[in-house]
């Protein structure tokens, strides 16, 4: 199909201007149609700038897997911990966590692991073609990403995962310290060994941010900033108007987003999605020494990507409903990881205005949210990538422009059916 000449053109507005939003105006503007994207934040916060920027083939193991449970139980009592359920009598946290409970098992696992892969790996390859808009140089670096362990069990873990993978057709490669520390010959590490999951890359998601926005803005877009929906106006089964505090917004089809605010926004359109929010932590530094490959370190569960002439540190999974306190203990477990692999780096706790922080939108099922709405036939959900938001959002956005279009899917999404909690 001609991208200029889509079969239906219209109106297009997207609920939230987080990356999956941004991705989403990218392939709709490309389609030649108009797009209002409505943020209720002011873009200078965005979720995905203070992330890992990891593009991630090796994720195709969702959150809810065999383990999560017992692991959460034990760190529950850890304020440290990098996994970490505040515990709260609220009704939509016991939901999700039972729901979570429930999808904890091999068999889930086993159903959506060549599905994920199979997401990732297409994402990836967008994100080639994403590199190659002159508007477009957001540091996209195809090292991999070294899986660091420092004791034999964690080490037994990931070369099974690492097995597994190579099952799925992944380039993988499983190596002994100094096969590691071959890799990184400026930085001295502290471990026993690591998987090298080739297939994997990186990139640098302020820039990508920050060029979206732009390229949008350059392309006919318009972004509306603080501007947050209160109300949905239906007829006949179709949203008509979006009530927002900047006014009223007539559209043809609507993408709601929203990050972990997802589930409010759908509860306006009488949709359950459950999502709890996983906030985390992350801080750049200068590097004492130069590290050249990103790396997450296993049992601290903490990111490590260079990026932009410094590296950021990010991790930590906190469940609990939406709050805007720093907890400094969280960052502290981060903080005092990182000599445990990276003795060079001595690194001291950030001030707090040099802290970011960012709210992972968390399905229980560990599978993000795709595809059309059962209730309202010019609704299309996308949300619920977890930790996934920057390595999904390429092939997000142009599923929701497939669907818009009524092309051809690139990837089939049943499994991450909207309505699959309904």
């Amino acid at each position: 199909m001609n991208e200029s000449s889509p079969t239906n053109k219209g109106n297009i507005t997207i609920i939230g201007a987080g990356i999956i939003g941004l991705c989403s105006a990218y392939y709709l503007t490309k389609q030649g149609f108009k797009v209002t994207l409505l943020e209720q934040g002011d873009l200078l916060n965005n979720c995905s700038s203070g992330n890992a920027g990891m593009i991630v083939p090796s994720h195709f193991v969702p959150l809810a897997a065999p383990g999560m449970i017992s692991k959460g139980i034990k760190w529950m009592f850890d304020s440290k911990s990098p996994f970490y359920v505040k515990p709260s009598l609220n009704p939509k946290l016991i939901s999700w966590g039972l729901k979570f409970w429930k999808y904890s098992n091999q068999q889930h696992v086993d159903r959506v692991a060549e599905p994920l892969r199979d997401l990732h790996l297409l994402s990836k390859e967008l994100y080639d073609e994403l590199a190659k808009e002159p508007e477009l140089n957001f540091g996209l670096e195809k090292k991999g990403i070294l899986m660091l362990y420092k004791n034999q069990a964690t080490g037994d873990e990931e070369i099974h995962m690492a097995k597994k993978a190579q099952q799925l057709g992944l380039d993988v490669a499983i190596l002994n310290a100094k096969e590691t520390q071959d890799l990184e010959p400026d930085t001295k590490l502290d471990i026993l060994g690591s998987v090298h999951y080739r297939c994997d890359a990186h990139l640098y998601p302020n820039d990508l941010v920050k060029q979206l926005i732009t390229y949008l803005k350059a392309n006919g877009a318009e972004i509306i900033t603080n501007c947050k929906v209160n109300g949905l106006e239906t007829t006949n089964g179709e949203i008509k108007t979006i009530h927002t505090t900047k006014g009223d917004f007539t559209t043809d089809t609507v993408v709601m987003t929203g990050g972990s605010w997802l589930p409010e926004l759908a509860q306006q359109a009488n949709l359950t999605i459950p999502i709890m929010p996983g906030k985390g932590y992350s801080f750049m530094v200068d590097p004492t020494s130069p590290i050249h490959h990103p790396a997450l370190l296993l049992e601290a569960r903490v990111a490590v990507t260079p990026m932009n002439g410094q590296v950021r540190f990010g991790g930590t999974m906190e469940i609990a409903p939406i709050n805007h306190k720093v907890n400094m203990n969280r960052v502290q477990g981060i903080v005092n990881s990182i000599p445990q692999y990276y003795p060079d780096y001595q690194v001291a706790v950030p001030q707090i205005d040099k802290i970011w922080y960012g709210f992972r939108p968390c399905s229980p099922d560990g599978l993000p949210y795709i595809g059309y709405s059962k209730g309202l036939k010019n609704l299309i959900v996308a949300g619920g990538h977890g930790m996934m938001g920057v390595s999904l959002a390429p092939i997000t956005g142009k599923l929701v422009s497939e669907l818009v279009t009524n092309a051809k899917l690139s990837k089939a999404i049943d499994i991450y059916s909207p309505n699959r909690f309904n």
